[in-house]
């Protein structure tokens, strides 16, 4: 199972960006996923879920900014964060669980002006 994250980069506060996850090795389509963050100096946290089914669920800090979504025929998951904060700045990773978890490398979210 291979989870590659790409998307992140430097962003104005109120900009957005769009991170994305491809994933090989699993079949996609019937994988919950997830993305978590780890901001510095701080836990891991999870950021937003999406069942198979696509339903899907935020955390506090994330609702009404970010969405969640998947195309299972390209395998991808993705977040969509609109007006970022200086306090989403972290590292975002992708999870999903097959038999046991399994995260992505990480691609690294700074927004600062």
């Amino acid at each position: 199972v291979q989870l590659q994250a790409s998307g992140g980069g430097l962003v104005q506060p109120g900009g957005s960006l769009r991170l994305s996850c491809a994933a090989s090795g699993i079949r996609f389509s019937i994988n919950e996923m997830r993305w978590y963050r780890q901001g510095p100096g701080k836990q891991r946290e999870l950021v937003a879920t999406i069942t198979s089914g696509g339903v899907t669920d935020y955390a506090v800090s994330a609702k009404g900014r970010f969405t969640i979504s998947r195309d299972n025929a390209r395998n991808t998951v993705y977040l969509q964060m609109n007006n970022l904060k200086p306090e989403d700045t972290a590292v975002y990773y992708c999870y999903t669980i097959l038999g046991r978890p399994f995260w992505g490398q990480g691609t690294l979210v700074t927004v600062s002006s």
